[in-house]
């Protein structure tokens, strides 16, 4: 089975470690740690890329103890029982959980009789601050390195020993001309870099020789990018937007897939449904908005792996409503013409009168209350005189918003006329 080169150049001890000498050189903590073989549960905090699961390995493999990992994306509950099930049977293990920032309470509270009583020995890894993602009661129990992002004297030393070590580019007889590009391509990521280090080697011809110039024309050719921060990230939110607003549900659940596979904050996917829901939606089926509040509401609280059923419920069931812009399009011009006509007072008869003299000014005069009026209504203008009868809200051409329009035309006559 071919492994990439990224797994063949995994370091195998701390000596082959590239980077993080802040905690791993003489007399660090880190390394302190594993040479006298007292691990603890720890939590690594840093960008992608820079050694979290390999150093986890390491540590593992150092003091004699078997070693599992899990994703904090793909696991429940159920799986954390069953492992420390195992370590309760058979002895001690270490628990690598990668991201484990998306683990909601519950599966973060599974762990915490483990951990204390030193059943699993916990590795987390984390890219988010694990003061804000990782409750309390864990992280007390946990001591958190923090890895640094690797400079690019780092990155071309991972690249010059690739090149030298691995047997596959050695036969392969490469040279690096320039360095740049691949650079820029890791984004600071090792294993990014040491995949595009392969993919160019695998295609370049010009005398194996590696230049920015034939870099970026095989990467733009063979790599499929998606950056949660970056051009990508918003291409994909935006298919994802557009196929609902199309009312397409299975190209919305493939883009859905597309962001979940790339390591998506399942809070950021709800949070969108969300807005959706009220902006292309809105009162031509009012049971979307609470549907995706409630769809939000559980995203954050069970997170993933579970989550994603929700998020596909709410994503289908939106994909598949009756839409419409009226609401969006009515605040929209509310705010345009609120922001040329913000001079203009409020009605003396719908202006609140709470003292003797403010009555006597006339405030709240000769407003009439509705609900003393056949069908709780009155024909009374609400806007200022010089905006009078303006119409923001035109209901949309649906079941739904046709009973509004009904029900505003029997009321308002000729302003919904039309």
């Amino acid at each position: 089975m071919h492994q990439p080169l990224a797994e063949r150049m995994r370091p195998k001890n701390l000596d082959q470690i590239i980077g993080q000498q802040h905690i791993l050189g003489n007399g660090k903590p880190l390394r302190t740690i594993i040479e006298k073989q007292k691990l603890h549960s720890l939590i690594f905090w840093g960008p992608p890329g820079v050694g979290k699961t390999t150093l986890a390995r390491i540590l593992a493999e150092q003091a004699h103890l078997p070693f599992e990992q899990v994703s904090a994306i793909s696991s429940g509950v159920k799986e954390l029982r069953s492992i420390i099930e195992e370590a309760k049977t058979f002895g001690t293990k270490v628990l690598f959980i990668d991201e484990i920032h998306r683990f909601n309470k519950s599966q973060q509270d599974a762990l915490l009789g483990a951990v204390e009583n030193g059943t699993l020995i916990l590795i987390g890894a984390t890219t988010e601050n694990p003061s804000f993602e990782v409750n309390a009661a864990l992280l007390s129990r946990c001591q958190v390195y923090v890895l640094q992002a690797l400079d690019a004297d780092s990155l071309k030393q991972i690249i010059d020993t690739a090149i030298l070590q691995d047997e596959i580019l050695k036969e392969e007889k490469i040279k690096i001309s320039e360095y740049d590009a691949l650079l820029y391509f890791s984004g600071g990521d090792a294993r990014k870099l040491l995949n595009v280090l392969e993919l160019v080697s695998e295609n370049v011809t010009d005398d194996k020789i590696i230049t920015n110039k034939n870099v970026e024309a095989i990467v733009q050719t063979y790599i499929a990018r998606y950056d949660k921060t970056g051009e990508q990230h918003y291409d994909i939110i935006s298919a994802f937007i557009k196929s609902m607003r199309g009312s397409d549900p299975n190209a919305a659940i493939y883009w859905m897939a597309r962001m979940i596979n790339a390591g998506e904050d399942p809070v950021f996917i709800a949070r969108r449904m969300l807005i959706f829901a009220a902006e292309d939606i809105g009162n031509a089926n009012p049971n979307a908005l609470l549907l995706a509040n409630a769809c939000f509401q559980a995203v954050t609280t069970i997170g993933y792996p579970e989550c994603r059923i929700v998020l596909a419920q709410c994503a289908t069931y939106l994909a598949s409503s009756s839409k419409s812009n009226a609401s969006y399009m009515a605040i929209e011009n509310a705010i345009a013409l609120a922001e040329k006509t913000a001079q203009l007072s409020v009605p003396l008869h719908l202006r609140n009168a709470p003292t003797k003299l403010m009555k006597q000014l006339n405030y709240g005069k000769d407003y009439l209350y509705a609900h003393q009026f056949e069908n709780n209504f009155v024909e009374l203008e609400f806007l200022p005189e010089a905006i009078s009868g303006t119409k923001f809200y035109e209901p949309g051409n649906n079941a739904r918003e046709n009973e509004l329009r009904k029900f505003l035309k029997e009321r308002w006559k000729k302003k919904y006329e039309y």
